[in-house]
């Protein structure tokens, strides 16, 4: 018999890591330790994405060996530190940037004697003597590119190498032959970056080279950092919708306390124009809440007493207070920045490309750096030291794998801070790339299509009324005769009316417990006519079929028709209107029309009897309708999948504009659907929002739950709408489209700037600061490219 492996998901906060090619080995060295069911690196973010069994494996067991490789590695905690981490580097990069220019501003001045169209710019002879320019290149070259070096030395310690690796070569290189010749070649000193050999030769010297590279380097990491920092916007935003102190009401007194200090079932007050500190329940007040910062929708939203409101919304005019029922990281908000962190986090299967190319490169450009530097000094320029090392240093800087390893996290990192900021929450980045290959929509009705708030529009009750202290439900035919003419003295409306009564007052007990929208309803309707009614027990909800509970001692039943024909029940009227049971009960012909109608039936029992039937009206959102006909434009085939009878299905579908229907399906039934469409080659998302959909979402390509949904769906769900409407489906479909577009158009630059670049460089084309100008322009270049996601 197999045990069940428990699986822990960690964080780690990784330090050091300079291209794709540092993420490539942590990868690959992590995943061969016992214990790591998984993986995943994201260089963009700095961090670490690792499954483990937590048996076999400690966490700190994973930071040492990450730390061994070469880096520092540190559990994360969502505690909202995301923007502190980008501004910590951003200045860090800023300052080192900034020192280096300082120092590398008097190379640049010199540069002017050296050229034409720039020789009338006077130029101090300091900044030409080759002392002064070696005084200025040391700290650049140690002091600044100290971090360079110690990188380097981890990477080649843990056997790898990566940029940093490529940077201290060249800039070392450069370096130390100027230093070489300084000392071994000096007779008299020259112009500008040469100095006079003692064979009466001009000698050329780097200085301005190593500390050019450099200076850009940093250049290029504070423009990545503020790029980052950007592309973080998104969940940054999420964090600050946390108000630190919430006003709770304790010992009778109102007292203002810490957020992380509040408990379940406090009494949470919360003024006008205040942010909602925690999740909770309405049980005082009225105002309108703004849901615009978590759901999208600009309007908002009434709030009375009874209503759910979340943490992080904004309340308006009005005074609310809130009994909490969520607080910490079991907040709604914070399960929001807990998923889209975790989405940041993920890889989507298109990067592996990148990985495998990545993990590679740098060896492969070390080799073509040297072969460029033999070809030079052994064949085109014989002889030509300086030259063949200028050549080799310009290749080692110009092939970067920078730009390819940030090519797609950087836009899966922008992308799913989009769709937040549009009440979108993606649990995984690789949804990202299997949404848009999603070729069939199911939708399910209510709920989703439908408004999912439906309200009681026909009751329908037998004759039903029973004797005082019976325990039995009898129809009026068989009840005693003393009974009988005791009913006669009520009018036919005074008995109907007795009957729909005793009808509620049963469904409403038996569904009070119930999370679906019908069962809802029922409940309002029999509040909504006065009608009080006792707690339920042995409450069971069958998904797809219907509930049952007793109620003071009586079975109940509601559900479908069909449900209710397995379940035993007598005296449910024949389908159609000829049947002799029909003739007795006229109105029994009502339920067909009112499903063809479009209403939903709840057919109703009690002790095993038949006692009645409910007619609920939800309609279709007019922007369902809207949805639907932009997901049909964009060539996708959208079907409605319903636990509702064939007739009242297809009266929903005609309203919403969908062609093909599937009724009366349960639970396993949509499954088995989903299972059946990609066995014949479909790419399916399922949109659902019960617990009856969430077989289906679990089993689709991709499950989409939408914002009233149950806790089950948005868990079976890789996307969940926090803005209860379909419309959303077009919004991420829509992101998604555009972050692979993205992701395939940095791929192609990044791609083709290494295949033109590097024979450009080889060539002798290009000097070594040009060419490490355009590497960190490359980067830049990706990320801003990625920026662009923010207008979708």
């Amino acid at each position: 018999m197999s045990r069940h492996i428990e699986l822990q998901h960690v964080t780690l906060d990784v330090d050091g890591m300079t291209c794709a090619a540092c993420g490539a080995r942590i990868e690959k060295v992590v995943a061969k330790m016992d214990g790591i069911e998984q993986i995943h690196v994201n260089v963009a973010l700095s961090r670490a994405s690792v499954v483990i069994i937590p048996d076999r494996i400690s966490v700190e067991r994973i930071e040492t060996r990450i730390e061994q490789l070469g880096f520092t590695a540190k559990e994360r905690h969502s505690d909202g530190n995301n923007g502190a981490d980008a501004r910590t580097s951003g200045i860090s990069s800023g300052m080192m940037f900034g020192m280096s220019l300082l120092l590398t501003l008097p190379f640049l001045w010199a540069m002017a004697a050296h050229h034409e169209w720039t020789a009338s710019v006077w130029v101090p002879e300091l900044l030409l003597h080759p002392w002064f320019q070696l005084a200025l290149a040391t700290p650049i070259q140690f002091i600044l590119g100290l971090p360079f070096y110690t990188g380097a030395y981890r990477s080649i310690k843990s056997g790898s190498v990566n940029m940093d690796v490529l940077i201290v070569i060249s800039t070392s290189a450069a370096y130390i032959y100027s230093h070489y010749l300084l000392f071994h070649g000096v007779s008299t000193i020259g112009h500008g970056n040469v100095m006079t050999g003692g064979h009466g030769g001009h000698v050329p010297l780097y200085f301005d080279a190593s500390a050019m590279i450099i200076t850009i380097v940093w250049l290029g990491k504070w423009l990545e950092a503020l790029a980052k920092r950007q592309a973080l916007s998104g969940i940054h935003q999420l964090h600050r919708l946390r108000p630190e102190m919430a006003s709770v009401m304790r010992e009778g007194q109102e007292q203002r306390i810490p957020v992380s200090q509040v408990v379940i079932n406090d009494i949470v007050v919360v003024r006008p124009g205040e942010s909602l500190p925690v999740d909770g329940q309405v049980i005082e007040g009225y105002s309108n809440v703004n849901e615009s910062m978590l759901t999208g929708e600009s309007m908002p939203v009434d709030k009375a007493v009874g209503d759910r409101v979340t943490a992080g919304t904004l309340n308006g005019n009005g005074m609310l207070s809130i009994r909490t029922t969520e607080v910490g990281k079991h907040s709604t908000l914070a399960r929001i920045i807990k998923l889209v962190e975790e989405a940041q986090s993920t890889k989507a299967p298109i990067q592996r490309m990148a990985d495998q190319i990545s993990s590679i490169f740098v060896p492969i450009i070390m080799v073509l750096a040297a072969a460029a530097f033999i070809t030079w000094y052994m064949a085109l320029e014989p002889g030509q030291l300086g030259g063949a090392l200028e050549k080799a240093i310009a290749v080692l800087l110009i092939a970067c794998p920078c730009a390819l390893g940030l090519a797609t996290p950087i836009s899966i990192l922008v992308g799913s801070s989009r769709a937040t900021q549009s009440g979108i929450v993606i649990k995984e980045g690789k949804m990202m790339e299997i949404l848009p290959q999603a070729n069939v929509i199911l939708l399910d009705k209510t709920g989703t299509i439908t408004g999912g708030n439906p309200r009681v529009t026909n009751v329908w009750a037998a004759d039903v009324l029973t004797r005082p202290g019976s325990a039995r439900v009898l129809p009026f035919e068989k009840r005693s005769a003393h009974a009988r003419s005791r009913s006669t003295y009520l009018s036919m409306e005074d008995r109907s009316a007795a009957n729909e009564s005793f009808m509620l007052r049963m469904a409403a007990g038996a569904e009070q417990h119930s999370e679906h929208p019908l069962g809802r309803a029922v409940v309002e309707e029999a509040l909504r006519r006065g009608i009080t009614f006792p707690q339920c027990e042995n409450f069971k909800s069958i998904p797809g079929c219907g509930i049952r509970a007793l109620v003071e001692d009586r079975a109940v039943w509601l559900g479908t028709r069909q449900w209710l024909e397995a379940e035993g029940i007598a005296g449910l009227p024949q389908v159609g209107m000829a049947s002799q049971e029909n003739r007795r009960h006229p109105q029994s012909g009502l339920a067909d029309q009112w499903e063809r109608q479009g209403f939903t039936v709840i057919w109703i029992a009690v002790d095993g009897r038949w006692v009645g039937a409910i007619a609920l009206s939800d309609p279709v959102k007019p922007t369902a309708r809207k949805a639907i006909k932009q997901l049909t434009s964009m060539g996708l085939d959208v079907r409605m999948v319903t636990g509702d009878r064939a007739s009242t299905a297809h009266y929903a579908a005609k309203q919403a504009g969908i062609s093909q229907v599937y009724a009366g399906m349960l639970p396993e039934h949509k499954a088995n659907l989903v299972q059946s469409l990609r066995e014949q080659g479909h790419r399916v998302a399922m949109v659902g929002d019960g617990v009856n959909d969430a077989p289906a979402l679990s089993a689709a390509d991709i499950g989409i739950a939408v914002a009233n949904g149950t806790d089950i769906s948005k868990a079976a769900a890789d996307i969940v709408l926090l803005k209860h409407d379909v419309s959303g489906v077009v919004r991420a479909l829509v992101i998604s489209q555009r972050t692979i577009r993205i992701i395939r158009q940095n791929l192609a630059f990044s791609l083709l700037y290494n295949v033109l670049a590097i024979p450009i460089a080889i060539m002798g084309y290009l000097a070594p600061w040009m060419a490490c100008t355009a590497m960190a322009l490359s980067s830049v270049t990706v990320i801003c490219n990625a920026l662009r996601l923010h207008r979708a």
